[in-house]
């Protein structure tokens, strides 16, 4: 097999493979720049096939401006994909923030791609993986404080300024930049890096190969450039793509812990019923509902809750945190979405009131992802406050 690489400093990769040609565009995701490359090169190569670093989900929420419209929040939250809709939310809110600073809408170079290409009738690959299997296999692979360190940065996204221009852009679309500032990551957090961008190299790179017609344009990330071309020069099966398109199973550990401390609770109330003092079961119970309860109701209240909202918490937390299949966030999430649903007004603007601080409790839709969040939160931290009084029980 004859392969060849072309690399030129600010031009397109151009990678031949025995007769095919493969050219590769390394984009900033914010930057006009990027959009006028993108178009200038589809043009300009004429490919027979464009393919751009999108799954079907992102690709739709960049062509549907109106997406969010559709969402129907009770079902989200009856489907238990909360976490995942805020995590969505979260990355949306970093990246629409540093967008407004360029007037660029974030991915607005990977919509052009597509849009190009389908006006002149060229065949379109979305090559990225689901997103949602990127974050559920980040998860289920990490380590407990490599999660804690990926929450930590993604609530730190949420207020952290970023003051970026295009002089800026354009330097972190040098391959040399990103491919340094993924070193970094790496070494931070090794199997969230290997997962997120080295998996999504492979992957993005088996499907640009096998993209159909003699000359390919691909339109990725410029921090997978160096990545793809790698892969590109490798033989990856189709076992390989299958395995890490998968998502992991629960582990052993994961499955028994939010069994445990409900099992230790109970065992404590049984063990002080039968050989403890009867005054200080009464006293642990009392302690338990107050414990999770309002810290619980504190969370609904600081994410601006509606008063039943706050009473479900407080009513939901002491139960919900001896059941495992539910949380008390999912009630006093579902509570808030019925007594003050999201009005058109929020679904339409969602993305833009969470570049700031204060569109997260204006947004209705958002509030409901907080009062999940915050009620969570105050409700485990409840649960581990009342086991500290409980150990005396016997």
């Amino acid at each position: 097999m004859d392969i060849k690489t072309e690399i030129n400093k600010d031009q397109p990769t151009i990678i031949t493979i025995d007769d095919r040609q493969i050219i590769l565009i390394g984009t900033a995701h914010i930057s006009q720049e990027s959009v006028d490359t993108v178009i200038h090169s589809i043009e300009e190569h004429q490919p027979d096939t464009v393919c751009v670093e999108l799954d079907e989900q992102r690709y739709q929420s960049l062509i549907n401006q109106k997406g969010w419209e559709s969402l129907n929040i009770k079902d989200v939250i009856k489907k238990g994909q909360m976490p995942f809709l805020l995590t969505n939310l979260a990355l949306s809110s970093y990246q629409k923030k540093m967008g407004l600073q360029t007037g660029v809408k974030p991915g607005a170079e990977l919509a052009a791609a597509a849009k190009t290409a389908e006006e002149r009738g060229m065949q379109v690959e979305l090559v990225d993986r689901n997103i949602r299997t990127s974050l559920l296999r980040t998860w289920r692979k990490a380590g407990f404080w490599n999660k804690m360190k990926v929450m930590a940065a993604l609530l730190g996204s949420l207020f952290e300024k970023q003051e970026l221009d295009e002089a800026q852009l354009a330097e972190l679309r040098s391959g040399d930049t990103l491919s340094q500032m993924l070193e970094e990551m790496g070494k931070l957090l090794p199997s969230v890096k290997a997962i997120l961008v080295d998996e999504r190299d492979t992957y993005m790179a088996y499907h640009i190969r096998n993209a159909p017609g003699e000359k390919i344009v691909a339109v990725v990330g410029a921090a997978h450039l160096p990545g793809i071309i790698r892969n590109l020069d490798m033989e990856i099966t189709a076992e390989t793509i299958a395995e890490i398109s998968t998502v992991p199973p629960k582990t052993a550990v994961s499955k028994i812990i939010p069994w445990l401390i409900p099992a230790i609770v109970i065992a404590l109330f049984i063990g002080g019923f039968f050989f403890g003092d009867h005054q200080k079961l009464a006293n642990a119970a009392v302690a338990w509902v107050l414990a999770n309860g309002l810290l619980s109701a504190l969370g609904a209240l600081i994410a601006f809750g509606h008063p039943l909202t706050v009473i479900s918490a407080f009513v939901a937390a002491p139960i919900t945190s001896l059941n495992p299949t539910i949380g008390a966030g999912f009630v006093t999430a579902f509570v808030q979405a019925f007594v003050a649903p999201p009005t058109v007004r929020d679904m339409e603007y969602v993305s833009d009131d969470l570049t700031t601080l204060k569109g997260w409790w204006r947004n209705r839709l958002a509030r409901v992802m907080l009062v999940f969040f915050f009620s969570s939160l105050g409700s485990a931290a409840g649960t581990f406050i009342a086991l500290g009084w409980m150990k005396d029980l016997l």
